[in-house]
């Protein structure tokens, strides 16, 4: 992959890019933690019907992206991601039901290699002891594996969404997934073009079963998951997966 080496000072073109869908009970409360980052926060509302994003506003320093529809997870980090290549080179996406400490970004930055551009994973610790949900550690598990099965990096957390995404080279991997297999196709696709993959640890913290938000559906994801790593699968097995290195856009 075509790259050139970036100087620490280079590394604060970051954006944080929060998606939304229907999460108005913590969307504002994430938002401010975010703003303590000191750097742009963009939230994209996907097609929610619960008017949590309209309290936004009055928060300088956020824009608010809307989508008239819901499309998708992953439609919502590429809005995000194309808004955030305006005045940045790097996206910190974290999700929007607080699972996430936005103040963790600064151990995410600094597992970033002085000269390469990576995805950098953050790799939640003790879900176990957190109280994450079954399907939670299921789904973990499962992406894990196929990920690595479909050419992709070996990773031990690939269902997380706190992580920093090198902009101009996510958004040339022509991702098709555009809800919550988004994130893992992306892993995929970054083995195949060689776009490095680092983990580095971060906590969670989950709501107890009665408030926390998820719009997460075991059958229906699952389904989706299996579809999108049979069609990587055969991309790979039969020589479909396009070819080359990315190239830096700027």
């Amino acid at each position: 992959m075509a790259s050139k080496s970036l100087s620490r000072s280079e590394f604060t073109r970051f954006a944080v890019v929060i998606p939304v869908y229907n999460h108005g009970k913590t969307i504002r409360t994430v938002a401010l933690a975010a703003l303590e980052l000191g750097l742009p926060v963009i939230v994209v509302d996907d097609g929610s019907d619960d008017q949590g994003c309209e309290t936004l506003g009055s928060l300088d320093g956020v824009q608010v992206r809307h989508h008239a529809v819901n499309q998708g997870k992953g439609a919502a980090l590429l809005t995000g991601f194309k808004a955030a290549a305006e005045t940045a080179d790097w996206a910190i996406t974290l999700d929007a039901d607080g699972q996430h400490l936005p103040a963790e970004a600064g151990a995410l930055i600094k597992a970033m290699p002085a000269e390469a551009r990576p995805i950098i994973l953050g790799c939640r610790r003790r879900m176990l002891a957190a109280g994450a949900p079954w399907t939670s550690r299921f789904g973990r598990g499962f992406s894990n594996f196929w990920i690595r099965m479909a050419g992709g990096p070996r990773v031990t957390d690939s269902q997380s969404g706190f992580r920093i995404y090198p902009l101009p080279e996510v958004l040339a991997l022509g991702v098709r997934a555009m809800r919550y297999q988004f994130e893992v196709e992306v892993l995929v696709k970054a083995g195949w073009y060689g776009l490095p993959v680092i983990e580095a640890p971060i906590s969670v913290v989950y709501q107890s079963h009665g408030q926390r938000i998820s719009h997460f559906r075991p059958f229906v994801d699952f389904m989706r998951n299996t579809s999108t790593f049979a069609r990587l699968i055969c991309q790979r097995l039969f020589g479909l997966k396009p070819t080359g290195h990315l190239q830096r856009h700027w």
